[in-house]
């Protein structure tokens, strides 16, 4: 995939060329003569994505294949449909030199306006309109910053980026207009401006609040972004914290209890591979569901591989 700096779907299909670029063009256009007028393009997690409430798919060039990425749900509808290609969890590969099955790439996007047509993302802009002249501010000064900023689209607005890193982002509420430094637990924070929106949840962002536009000083502001760029180019991050070792319950746990070779088998796995295992056999809303994966998943555990194995390169 390509490792150019990009902000938009057009500079990404510009990194390629010849037959990538053209596969790229084409898979872009199917998708567009899908998805409805309201679904917007951008780049997120730096892929070509289309988004309708949110992630509708996204797509990327890899030097062997073409990935696509609509969901584990649209994955695991159509896996009949899907069993010419390889897949994974979210993703499908589509080997360069193949042509793109561009019939099930359309049911696949439709299937996904459907789920998400009647699902309600943020709507960070119901009150944009009292702050135009604050957005209009931002933006103007987004392009005076001393370090270029990516534009990028998440979580139903506009972040801006560096080094793939959130950087800010801002949105107008019913009593104030806000900023949000992703990093702002480490600013400094001279001038005493930041709050912590959720006291107790949140880790690294803070706000900095304005109900006019003449109390925003555009050189502070400045100074706020690029010292929260310096903390990225210095390394800051609080790093997640790790979840807690998940317990063997249920169908699983039953089995284990009765068939020792099983539970010895399962014992020597990594944790990540036990997790998977457990994963799928929790996810299964139906008893007769969760048996149908436990039978699926015995060989595998005896023979020491995780569930996602063969789709590791």
């Amino acid at each position: 995939m390509a490792t150019a700096t990009f902000s938009t779907i057009d500079e990404y299909i510009a990194t390629f060329d010849g037959e990538q670029q053209s596969i790229l063009k084409h898979i872009r256009q199917i998708i567009k003569n899908v998805a409805p007028k309201e679904a917007k393009e951008t780049i997120n997690y730096g892929m070509p994505t289309f988004r309708y409430n949110g992630n509708l798919i996204h797509f990327a060039m890899f030097k062997q294949h073409l990935g696509l990425y609509p969901g584990t749900a649209a994955i695991s509808h159509f896996a009949d449909d899907l069993k010419g290609f390889k897949t994974s969890k979210g993703a499908i590969q589509i080997p360069l030199g193949k042509e793109l099955p561009k019939s099930l790439i359309e049911k696949m996007v439709q299937y996904n306006v459907d789920q998400l047509k009647d699902k309600e993302g943020p709507k960070w802009d119901t009150h944009r309109t009292r702050w135009t002249e604050c957005e209009e501010l931002m933006t103007r000064l987004i392009e005076q910053t001393k370090t270029p900023l990516v534009k990028t689209f998440k979580w139903g607005t506009d972040v801006y980026t560096f080094q793939g890193k959130n950087v800010i982002a801002w949105g107008g509420f019913k009593d104030f207009f806000s900023l949000w430094f992703y990093n702002g637990v480490f600013l400094a924070d001279k001038k005493k401006v930041l709050v912590t929106a959720s006291e107790g949840k949140t880790k690294s962002l803070r706000q900095w609040r304005f109900t006019d536009v003449k109390d925003m000083d555009e050189k502070m502001i400045l100074d706020y972004i690029e010292e929260s760029v310096q903390t990225i180019r210095d390394g800051k991050e609080i790093k997640p914290e790790k979840s807690p070792v998940r317990e063997l319950t249920g169908l699983l746990k039953e089995e284990m209890e009765k068939d020792s070779a099983f539970n010895n088998a399962f014992e020597k796995l990594t944790p990540g591979k036990k997790k998977e295992y457990m994963e799928h056999i929790d996810e299964a809303k139906q008893e007769k569901t969760k048996i149908s994966r436990l039978e699926k998943i015995k060989p595998l555990v005896l023979a020491g591989k995780g569930l996602h194995d063969k789709y590791k390169s």
